[in-house]
């Protein structure tokens, strides 16, 4: 396979710090490679130089003749001027572009509701965004290169996103991609480049075996590594614990994750913290009665009565513009229902994380900043933590100490802004797209904290990993003003979403629909069918593998032996996501 760019000892820096050093990668048509690292460790960079929009101050950087590259940087799109028609076709009207089903299944999903004929100057940032993304995979490319495309998603686009873009991978479009989200790297990537300390370490599989891979590497390291090294294990424990696709990996990679998470409690005794959290917050925390609120002529919440006790974890998810944010804002106090009433626990300490940063003095110091709030602290686990301590967990050390906030990245200002919120020590925590912006080691440190946070916390984002690894339940905002609880979680609600959108489609008359018992009676049925053809290939598998120990010194036979494997075990995977697909 061709490479269509190859970086040899390449070398970037900024000022007096390497970013890269001496890096030797390449992207091969076809591959689905996921980059992740900490906030400033150089991944935009990386990917800039990648695609020829960076000169790297040493090294060579060979991007192939015929290669058609396209990049999604994290700047604004389109100029003043342009409508959004410009930005996508070049102006081409509805009946040139749409012809491509392709083309209309990208518009109706991430851009829904958009008037094409829009001047690109009127719209929001994360529309901005959206647009870029889909302007970006509406040409046929031979490598994309994503920074961040799942921001401003909801998990509804977010999941049509992943099977786009694997589908046109198998296609064989080659993808480069920063993202935070990690069931969107799961789902998509085939290999993983983590950046850290000027070098670029390369695993195979998605982020499920990288974290395995990363961990393998630690317990190899050094004992210094021993923090780090503990968050992973925990996150790998989870995984484990996890959906049943997530644990479709060959044996011998379940058997060394069960090995290394032997050891390793649950991510938290619910019991234990909601005895705690019954104790700091009495019966009390939020009762709502008959409330309704409207923006303009929406109604957001529609007589909704919702009790929300102590220890309860709770996730919200819904399209944007659902009322997530309302639903928060009327909770803490920010807003007021327009009818209905929400009472309020007497011992309730809130803490409201924003997805504004705006709260934050940017002519402070880091240290000022949390310093001025509260020297020393114990948090609601009981274990005392300074404030310095803190800033060390959270990634501000040395320099960055005294780094004036405005100063800072926006993944850093969400760091301090979730810092502070710790500090202030409250029972309640009510979260507004906490993932926004922050890398996966800040995710990991968050989420350690939280699986031992003894309050009531409701969380609003659109990360379903993160979603599923803090929260207890989910509820979703459906956009007709309810609000419902999901036992089954991000999977039911895209479910709903599905069936809400097929209800809304016109069918063919010829078409009789069948009824659930006949659905589900022909669904079991082809899963034993797949069950049955998959133990056979099984058998095949080992009786190859016996033939090729027997000829292991026949490199003829062996070399045949080889190929036979190869596509036994490509039938193999190709059965058993078949079967996973039924069987959700």
């Amino acid at each position: 396979m061709a490479n269509l760019v190859n970086l040899e000892t390449v070398t970037h820096g900024y000022g007096t710090r390497i970013l890269l050093d001496h890096v030797s990668l390449g992207v091969g048509a076809g591959e689905v490679i996921g980059v992740v690292g900490r906030n400033g460790d150089g991944k935009s960079t990386l990917l800039r130089i990648l695609t020829g929009a960076l000169e790297p101050d040493d090294g060579r950087v060979t991007i192939a003749n015929s290669a058609s590259v396209a990049r999604l940087a994290q700047g604004h799109v389109g100029t003043p001027g342009e409508s959004v028609r410009d930005v996508l076709v070049d102006g081409a009207p509805d009946h040139v572009w749409a012809a491509r089903a392709d083309r209309r299944l990208l518009v109706e999903n991430l851009l829904p509701g958009l008037d094409l004929d829009r001047p690109i100057e009127q719209l929001s940032g994360g529309e901005r965004r959206r647009v870029g993304l889909v302007e970006v995979l509406m040409h046929d490319h031979d490598l994309v290169v994503l920074d961040e495309p799942t921001n401003h998603l909801d998990v509804e686009a977010v999941a049509f996103l992943a099977d786009h873009l694997a589908e046109r991978t198998r296609a064989g479009l080659a993808l480069v991609v920063v993202s935070h989200d990690r069931w969107f790297l799961d789902a998509v990537c085939t290999r993983i480049w983590e950046v850290h300390d000027g070098v670029v370490d390369a695993y195979d599989g998605g982020y499920a075996a990288y974290v395995l891979a990363r961990v393998e590497r630690q317990r190899q390291a050094a004992a210094n590594e021993s923090r780090r090294r503990n968050l992973a294990r925990k996150e790998l424990a989870w995984l484990r614990r996890g959906a049943p696709a997530r644990t479709s990996k060959p044996k011998f990679r379940i058997d060394a994750a069960e090995t290394l998470i032997s050891d390793v409690p649950p991510p938290r005794d619910k019991l234990a913290l909601q005895q705690f959290a019954i104790t700091r917050l009495g019966k009390d925390v939020f009762d709502l009665v008959n409330v309704t609120y409207c923006a303009g002529d929406r109604t957001l919440l529609d007589h909704l009565t919702w009790s929300i006790g102590p220890g309860d974890r709770i996730g919200v998810v819904g399209v944007n513009g659902a009322g997530k944010t309302s639903l928060l804002e009327l909770l803490v106090g920010l807003r007021t229902p327009d009818a209905g009433k929400i009472k309020r626990g007497q011992t309730l300490r809130m803490g409201y994380l924003s997805q504004a940063v705006t709260e934050l003095d940017g002519t402070d110091t880091v240290l000022q900043s949390v310093t001025r709030l509260k020297e020393e602290t114990r948090l609601a686990t009981g274990r005392d933590a300074s404030a310095s301590n803190l800033l060390e967990e959270f990634g501000f050390t040395g320099d960055k100490l005294v780094t004036r906030i405005q100063d800072l990245s926006g993944g850093e200002r969400r760091r301090l802004q979730f810092l502070r919120l710790l500090l202030e020590e409250p029972n309640v925590l009510v979260l507004d797209e906490p993932t926004n912006d922050l890398d996966i080691d800040t995710l990991t440190v968050i989420e350690d904290y939280l699986d031992t946070w003894p309050g009531t916390l409701l969380v609003v984002s659109h990360d379903r990993y993160f979603l599923e690894r803090v929260t207890d339940v989910s509820y979703s905002l459906l956009g007709d003003g309810s609000c419902v609880l999901l036992p089954g979680g991000v999977d039911e609600y895209l479910a709903r979403r599905r069936a809400a959108h097929a209800a809304a489609a016109p069918t063919p008359s010829a078409e009789k629909p069948r009824s659930d018992a006949a659905e589900d009676r022909r669904r079991k049925k082809e899963l034993a069918r797949i069950e049955s053809q998959l133990a056979r290939v099984e058998q095949e598998v080992e009786h190859l593998h016996a033939a090729m120990a027997a000829s292991a010194t026949d490199y003829e036979r062996l070399a045949s032996l080889t190929e036979d494997l190869q596509r036994l075990e490509a039938r193999q995977q190709e059965l058993e996501d078949t079967w996973l697909d039924l069987a959700d």
